[in-house]
């Protein structure tokens, strides 16, 4: 419908601003379009909705694709089903939605003085101009692709839709591929990686240009654990690497890179995404310096008659206050329900993300929500995390499985800045990572997430559950009483042992520490905490004490102790030895 200005203020009121059905076009049929298409007709009937896409394949689930490549979905088709098994394609939207698609067909243009968009079919040729009342641009994102000569050899492939990952697995299903190459240790990156060398058992190698696996999301040490992960179970990760050229005839047979050549069958190119913002930069809208298309909180481009959202646009951060960009089909879902309401004349409001995420990569799970330390630091915080190691459940039920958990905070304010996860593939991670993402755009504070209200029952968590004892070990970190060492500098310190006057001082019963004591005795104490007070004087006074047990609970009560007797230059092992296990040093 058309609307007079202002704001219907009743039910009555609002049936009365209505003059005459609207056209509302909508350019990309993936994610967000069809949400806000479904949306805007469940509300306005009766008028009429046109999406158009340049491709075949519409409303699917990207995020499902390395899952199809690695054989869990079994068919592409899946990933375009309702949950009740209606393919959705250009004649279910019609039949079911009343929504007209016209695929295969590529926007030219807008012209926002006539309200028209040129069409043209990349079949026929065919150019039309389609009339709007009101636009909505879901042009998502485009696969960043590496400069590099060879770029354009077959077999290199980006993972940036249906069509490309059914070429994936095709080449994989046929025996094509004996060796492949992953270019990026993101999320996609590494998902991919997985799918081959899990089901199709094909001799899988990461290349990230950086430090670390998951750059930007995830801490070094949680990077460093989930890393030792993937290469437990086969994948060949190569960090610091820079690729220089792809090599081959016809297909790619080589990589080369900075560090040495690598052959391979095929490439997954998974490198990052830039937003599709060009179609509305040439209309003259708004777009930021990375290209993305700007709108404010209603979704609502520089141009009041032109919405967008998805993988096309930035949006608050709602921890730095700044814009951010947030790819992700759920927020494109939620978006396009929003641009859905304010189509038909409502005031629906998108305030912004804290920025979240959940892998899995063969029997682990890692998640994230808000800022990682180093970027927390970039962005002018005096921010720290805290690491903590403890079961999924209770201590005392049967099945169990170990977590691994960081809580990054500012110390001025006590602020919560973000949360990582690591453990097995059950709800564990995801619930938890979940519960404190949820409070975090509120402000939450270390207090706050200490006395978090969480479910409990003996089969699901702890009476004190890990997100508690995070918040607990922040509070007693900011107030000087428990000083901890990281796993990375406790290894550091290890391997320089000779060297050093440190101590390292077991805090474990004496069937724990006795095959790393007896190895070490020089280097590795066992003290168990029930015998500590009564063996003070075997503590040296002089010299920094590294204080061990296997999560960091007893060796932290260990630590209290000891400065009761006036013993302070102890450092207290983060995560305990389950932490040193999975971080991959071997004692």
């Amino acid at each position: 419908m058309i609307y007079k200005t202002g704001k219907p203020k009743t039910k009555q009121h609002y049936r009365e601003f209505k003059i005459m059905s609207q056209h509302v076009v909508v350019i990309g049929a993936v994610a967000l379009g069809p949400k806000a298409a479904c949306r805007f007709k469940r509300l306005e009937p009766d008028s009429k909705v046109t999406m158009v896409d340049q491709s075949d394949l519409i409303s699917y689930g990207g995020c499902g694709i390395p899952y199809f490549v690695s054989g869990d979905v079994s068919d592409a088709s899946q990933l375009q089903s309702t949950s009740f098994h209606m393919v959705r394609d250009a004649k279910f939207f019609k039949n079911v939605k009343d929504i007209n698609v016209l695929t295969n067909t590529k926007v030219r243009s807008i012209d926002r003085n006539k309200k028209t968009v040129t069409v043209k079919n990349i079949i026929t040729g065919q150019e039309d101009d389609l009339s709007y009342d009101q636009l909505v641009l879901a042009t998502g994102s485009r696969p960043k692709r590496l400069p590099i000569p060879g770029v354009n050899l077959k077999g290199i492939f980006t993972v940036s839709n249906l069509n490309e990952a059914m070429a994936i697995k095709q080449g994989l299903a046929h025996g094509e591929v004996e060796k492949a190459v992953v270019i990026g240790a993101g999320a996609i990156g590494l998902e991919m990686a997985e799918a081959m060398a899990d089901l199709w058992g094909i001799e899988t190698t990461v290349i990230e240009v950086s430090d670390q696996i998951l750059p930007g999301i995830i801490s070094p040490n949680m990077a460093r654990m989930a890393q030792c992960h993937l290469e437990e179970n086969d994948i060949i990760v190569r960090l610091d690497e820079k690729v220089q050229q792809f090599h081959g005839t016809d297909r790619v047979k080589r990589v080369t890179t900075d560090k040495g050549i690598i052959d391979t069958d095929m490439v997954i190119m998974a490198v990052g995404v830039a937003p599709n913002g060009d179609l509305a930069k040439a209309a003259g809208l708004e777009v930021s310096q990375s290209g993305a298309i700007v709108v404010n909180d209603r979704m609502q481009t520089s141009d009041p008659y032109i919405y967008s959202g998805g993988d096309c646009v930035e949006i608050p951060n709602l921890l730095t206050g700044k814009p951010g960009y947030f790819p992700s089909g759920s927020l494109a879902n939620r978006q396009g329900r929003v641009i859905g309401t304010n189509l038909a004349g409502g005031n629906a409001r998108f305030e912004g993300a804290v920025g979240t995420f959940i892998i899995k990569a063969f029997e682990m799970s890692l998640a994230s929500a808000g800022l990682s330390l180093g970027r927390a630091k970039a962005e002018g915080w005096d921010a720290l995390s805290v690491f903590v190691s403890q079961f999924d459940r209770a201590h005392f039920y049967p099945e169990k499985g170990l977590m691994y958990m960081e809580l990054i905070v500012d110390r001025k304010t006590e602020k919560v800045l973000g949360v990582q996860g690591l453990g097995g593939v059950t709800d564990a991670v995801f619930a938890r990572v979940n519960a404190v993402a949820a409070i975090l755009k509120y402000g939450a504070t270390v207090a706050d997430i200490g006395n978090l209200e969480l479910l409990y029952a003996p089969p699901f968590s702890a009476a004190m559950d890990i997100v508690n004892a995070l918040g607990n070990t922040a509070e007693n970190v900011l107030r000087g009483k428990n000083k901890l060492i990281d796993v990375d500098q406790f290894a550091q310190w290890w391997r320089d042992r000779e060297g050093s006057d440190a101590v390292f001082l077991d805090c474990r019963g004496w069937g724990n520490a006795k095959p790393v004591s007896e190895k070490y005795p020089d280097d590795w104490k066992s003290i168990p905490q029930d015998e500590l007070k009564k063996r003070m004087d075997e503590v040296p006074r002089d010299k920094p004490v590294v204080l061990i047990c296997n999560t960091g609970v007893r060796s932290y009560e260990a630590q209290l102790n000891l400065k009761q007797k006036g013993i302070t230059n102890t450092y207290n092992l983060q995560g305990g030895m389950a932490t040193v296990k999975k971080w991959g040093l071997d004692l």
